[in-house]
């Protein structure tokens, strides 16, 4: 690779194919990597998988995340995790494990902090509301809205659309397929075709999703009182660590308490997926990554013991904390929001801003309405909570003339 720092001579930092040489066997590696859509120089001074990384945290999608809703509206409170908090969140979890497991750290980051680049405003209310609207035309699901942002909806380079990420990234993003779509999705879809695994950094991230959002929903629904210490007592994933800090400091204020329980559930659940996903691949003892897609079944898994304790928790989550009235409340008024603005759009996308008007008309051209519907709907899933708030005040409220 020309002008790398090995031809500086500088002993330090990042040189190609070094950092790669303590990588397990069966990690993804960019010697074998299937590459970019579109042919590209390699990076200089960085891997293809950070360059991946980085062209997703430079992404406007990105950004928009800082103000997209996790369970509460970003209006609500500043404290409250978005899905940008969120995202950073998994991937610190993610690289932390890739690196105790010898996997691509670079390729888990990556893949954790584009799983959310395709969600809604208003977060599963809006998701659902959204493929509501758009049943009539193959339907909405935000993992495959991710890939379509970095594929198709990012415009930051003069050669491509999209963020033309590596053949693994993209992969990664795609957590779920049916058999109908992955047919239309070329390269990407194929393990769905071939019932085949993903990469283990893929596998990594979707745990280290799951990690970050069960534990940080606990410490934003007791913040918000929507859900009681009380309550959690009853669970015993939350009761055993709660138990042994209030033993340990029984003076400890109440706030940081949660914060304790919290950090050491987290790291419960890592200690053991780290520690069954080691005595999986032991067992398994795939020689390399074709062997990982091969395996019938999933390497990266919790204990059996923990994955019974996650599914009380996430029960309880969905229970108390995303069906609380006024969580649900909130849903009720974002999918009038985001039902009422696709009806809108859709009857006249000349309502919409020109640059995305145009985009329907050249769909519409190729698709027919289905074609419109998607421009619309890629136009409602890019909004902000609180930009969907605005469109629907400037469309609907008579008040507002611009």
């Amino acid at each position: 690779m020309s002008g790398s720092i090995n031809n500086l001579n500088y002993p330090y930092g990042y040189v190609p194919g070094r950092d790669e040489e303590r990588l397990a066997p069966y990690a993804a590696s960019e010697r074998t990597s299937k590459g970019r859509h579109y042919a590209e120089s390699p990076p200089r001074y960085r891997g293809e998988y950070q360059r991946d990384r980085d062209r997703i945290v430079h992404s406007a999608a990105f950004r928009r995340l800082e103000y997209k809703t996790q369970v509460f509206v970003n209006h609500e409170g500043d404290m409250f995790r978005t899905r940008l908090t969120h995202s950073i969140e998994v991937a610190q979890i993610a690289r932390a494990m890739a690196r105790v497991l010898g996997l691509n750290e670079d390729l888990s980051e990556a893949i954790a902090l584009a799983h959310d680049l395709g969600h809604t405003p208003f977060g599963h209310a809006g998701q659902y509301a959204l493929n509501d609207c758009m049943k009539r035309y193959d339907g909405f699901e935000h993992n495959l809205q991710s890939l379509r942002v970095v594929d198709v909806l990012e415009e930051r380079y003069a050669e491509f659309s999209g963020l033309n990420l590596t053949f693994e990234s993209r992969e990664g993003i795609l957590k779920h397929c049916s058999k109908k779509r992955a047919a239309e999705l070329g390269d990407v879809g194929q393990r769905f075709l071939q019932q085949r695994q993903p990469s283990l950094e893929a596998q990594l991230a979707n745990k280290a999703d799951e990690i970050a959002y069960n534990n940080h929903d606990i410490d934003d629904g007791l913040r918000s009182g929507f859900i009681t210490i009380e309550q959690l007592s009853e669970i015993s994933i939350f009761a055993q660590h709660y138990d042994i800090v209030r033993e340990n400091y029984p003076r400890l204020s109440e706030r940081r308490t949660i914060h304790e329980v919290v950090r050491r559930m987290i790291n419960a659940q890592i200690t053991d997926l780290i520690e069954t996903s080691i005595a999986s691949l032991k067992e398994k003892n795939p020689k390399n990554l074709n062997e990982v897609h091969e395996s019938p079944g999933e390497l990266i898994v919790f204990s059996r013991d923990m994955a019974a304790q996650l599914v009380t928790l996430k029960q309880f989550l969905r229970h108390n904390l995303y069906q609380h009235y006024r969580v649900r409340r909130m849903s009720v008024k974002a999918s009038k929001i985001i039902s009422a603005l696709f009806g809108a759009f859709l009857n006249d996308n000349r309502l919409m801003p020109p640059e995305t008007m145009s985009k329907a008309r050249c769909l519409e051209a190729e698709q027919g309405e289905t074609g419109i519907a998607r421009a619309v709907s890629d136009y409602i899933a890019g909004m902000t909570d609180r930009y969907a708030i605005k469109e629907y005040e400037r469309i609907f409220n008579p008040s507002h003339l611009t």
